[in-house]
């Protein structure tokens, strides 16, 4: 009896120790921060059969947000259902249908699975938020910082939960881009690493994996490229004309490297740029640029503004 008994604790410890080691399926996503990024991840998980929260300060933003995923969801049926299309008035039906909106993130992320972080690049706030947000979200519930230059490992670190914390690395435009770079930090259980791998493949993304370094993969690459192109152009090397050309028709890439900087926003890359000059101040790759912090302080961020490396109408 006594062996039974023994048996029988040891069995139960083995099925629990196989479940606590399953990973999570998820189902239930708040997203915080309606702005393009936010939006756009809100989007693709809603139309991939996800129950959504998309949570921001005001209901404006939100009113805003909602009306752009409309929009967006418009613009993926004339393509993807260009032959059927009452099909693609009942995706966007449905995917409408699987998103909310609110602007209280402690009291909707009671019953989530993943908490997707998409709010401005400023470690002290999304700390700050991650830190709230722990107090309310269940045990099981994974937080994730959508952040392209940030390093997640201070964040996990804001909250109780560092095997459950790691990093979600979308691409703007969402619903079009489809890399997600799924981030490990040194603490970041296998589990979680699984369960964000699915989450990435399930709203039809192609993950891949990457350590907490500066930039991850894409950004470590391509930030150091725009900043030698412009340092190319301050010593006077070439144009930025005839960079963008050589780049375009000699790589095959889609946009040369200033187009692309007044894409981004030259803030944005400003602010990725100092930020890893702070942490390896003697990495040449990570150097100021004078021209660039000369165009910020302009106001001249891009698109955006109208004006950055060139002037748009």
């Amino acid at each position: 009896m006594a062996f039974a008994t023994r048996h029988f604790v040891r069995a139960a410890s083995s099925a629990a120790a196989t479940a606590a080691a399953k990973k999570l399926l998820i189902k239930h996503v708040t997203i915080i921060g309606g702005g393009l990024m936010g939006a756009g991840i809100a989007q693709v998980a809603a139309a991939s059969g996800h129950t959504v929260v998309l949570v921001d300060q005001s209901d404006e933003i939100l009113k805003k947000s909602t009306k752009g995923i409309e929009e967006s969801l418009k613009r993926v049926i004339k393509k993807k259902f260009a032959d059927n299309p009452e099909a693609g008035a009942e995706f966007i039906k449905k995917t409408l249908k699987n998103l909310t909106t609110s602007t209280d993130a402690a009291s909707v992320v009671h019953s989530t699975d993943l908490v997707i972080e998409a709010i401005v690049e400023n470690l002290e706030v999304k700390n700050k938020l991650f830190k709230t947000l722990d107090k309310f979200a269940p045990e099981h519930t994974i937080f994730a910082s959508n952040t392209s230059s940030l390093q997640i490992t201070t964040m996990a670190n804001a909250t109780t939960r560092q095997d459950r914390f790691g990093g979600l690395h979308f691409f703007n435009p969402v619903p079009m881009m489809k890399l997600v770079e799924v981030i490990k930090t040194p603490m970041t259980s296998q589990k979680t690493f699984e369960s964000l791998v699915d989450f990435s493949k399930a709203v039809g993304k192609s993950p891949v994996s990457c350590k907490d370094t500066p930039g991850f993969i894409v950004n470590r690459l391509l930030v150091p490229y725009m900043m030698e192109a412009v340092r190319l152009f301050e010593r006077g090397d070439a144009s930025k004309e005839d960079i963008d050309v050589a780049m375009k028709l000699g790589a095959g890439y889609p946009m040369g490297p200033f187009e692309l900087l007044d894409y981004v926003g030259l803030d944005t890359s400003k602010y990725i740029i100092d930020g890893w000059h702070s942490l390896e101040p003697n990495n040449p790759l990570f150097a100021p640029s004078p021209l660039l912090n000369k165009l910020v302080e302009e106001k001249k961020l891009g698109k955006k503004t109208g004006e950055g490396f060139y002037k748009y109408k």
